[in-house]
């Protein structure tokens, strides 16, 4: 099975933590030179120190905040100048703030959709010309199960990771002549700093403790634990490889069995 990607150019967005950050480790362990993508320049300072370079990878950072995409799209328009060619788009932006749908602000709707569809397509539309000169093309973006079954208290975040879904079936249905596979991973209850903030507001919310929310969550979980950033970066590496040449269109789902639909 051929997982080499040497000589093969990615962008990761929220690359400084958590799942973005164990996907542009994974992927510079399989020979890709990254660019990462964040906020914070002294957290891409450090994370860019802790990418291989075995292969002579040559790795850089962009320093963006997804809340103003005119900004991302002049910033990526200028990276492209010096590297025009992109091979694997990996788009990851953390979640909205929880809450039930009918209590969210019309503004928290179109903030969510600008950090996360508008931004996701303005990095395809500036990457798409190399992959097609490429004829590589790999757009993987993190989401969430719920675009399977709407997890409880994230209306916001249920919302738009649906329109960001049906985004990306559209785009594979479209791109794959171009040999460009768009897919979307899934992650389940991960251990990241979000997963963390979800606990502590379920607890302030219900009067339960920390403890006692944990259990239950992951009673709620086949394999018995959460998930590992980690293992969310081997499913989007093996995405990235020339080896899922022929799997495009797909909402996988990294999530230890806990959703209840195929």
């Amino acid at each position: 099975m051929n997982l080499d990607l040497k000589h093969k150019q990615a962008i990761v967005c929220g690359s400084t933590q958590g799942i973005g950050k164990a996907i542009a480790l994974e992927l510079a362990n399989l020979g890709a030179s990254v660019t990462l993508i964040a906020r914070n320049e002294e957290a891409l300072k450090a994370t860019k120190t802790e990418l291989s370079t075995a292969a002579g990878q040559l790795h850089s950072y962009l320093c963006v905040d997804f809340s103003k995409p005119e900004e991302l799209k002049q910033i990526v328009e200028a990276y492209l100048q010096r590297q025009p060619t992109v091979h694997i788009l990996v788009n990851n932006t953390g979640g909205p703030a929880a809450g039930p749908a009918h209590l969210a602000k019309t503004e928290e709707f179109l903030s969510a959709f600008n950090n996360h569809l508008i931004c996701n397509h303005i990095l395809v539309q500036a990457c798409l010309e190399g992959m097609k000169n490429a004829k590589y093309g790999r757009i993987i973006n993190i989401i969430s199960t719920s675009v399977k079954a709407p997890l409880a208290n994230l209306g916001v975040s249920n919302t738009i990771r649906a329109a960001v879904a049906n985004w990306a079936k559209t785009l594979a249905n479209e791109l794959g002549k171009f040999n460009i596979t768009v897919n979307n991973v899934l992650p389940g209850a991960t251990s990241t700093v979000r997963l963390k903030t979800i606990i502590e507001n379920k607890s302030t919310k219900t009067g339960h403790a920390l403890d006692a929310v944990t259990n239950e969550m992951i009673a709620e979980i086949p394999m018995g634990r959460f998930g590992e950033a980690s293992e969310i970066a081997n499913a989007v590496a093996f995405l990235a490889s020339p080896a899922a040449s022929y799997i495009n269109g797909i909402n996988l789902p990294v999530d230890g069995g806990r959703t209840g639909n195929l």
